[in-house]
C-alpha cells in the first residue's frame, strides 16, 4: 500500500456491503447500506495532542458518514481522523 496517512488519520478498508434480497428481488448497489465497519491498513503517526492508539489490522466500527472516500486502483478506502472510529472490535 502506497498511502500513508498523516497525523491522526487512518486508512481503513470498508467491509463488504450485505446483499439482501426482498422477496427474491434483489436491491441495487445505489440502495445497499454503507458499511460501518472496516479494517485499518494504515495509521498516522498521532499529534502532540492525541496519541495513536488504533493499529494495522484492527477491526473497527465508525460513523454511518465518517470519513473520505478515496479509491485507488479500483478499491474504495475510507481516510478518516482516529477520533471518528466509534469502537474497536476485538
Amino acid at each position: 500500500m502506497n498511502i500513508q496517512p498523516l497525523a491522526d488519520r487512518v486508512l481503513i478498508k470498508p467491509a463488504p456491503a450485505e446483499e439482501k434480497t426482498v422477496g427474491g428481488i434483489i436491491i441495487p448497489d445505489t440502495a445497499k447500506e454503507k458499511p460501518l465497519q472496516g479494517t485499518v491498513l494504515a495509521v498516522g503517526k498521532g499529534t502532540k495532542d492525541e496519541e495513536m492508539v488504533l493499529k494495522e489490522n484492527d477491526l473497527v466500527l465508525y460513523g454511518k458518514y465518517s470519513g473520505t472516500e478515496v479509491e485507488l486502483e479500483g478499491e474504495k478506502y475510507l481516510i478518516m481522523r482516529q477520533s471518528d472510529v466509534l469502537a474497536v472490535i476485538k
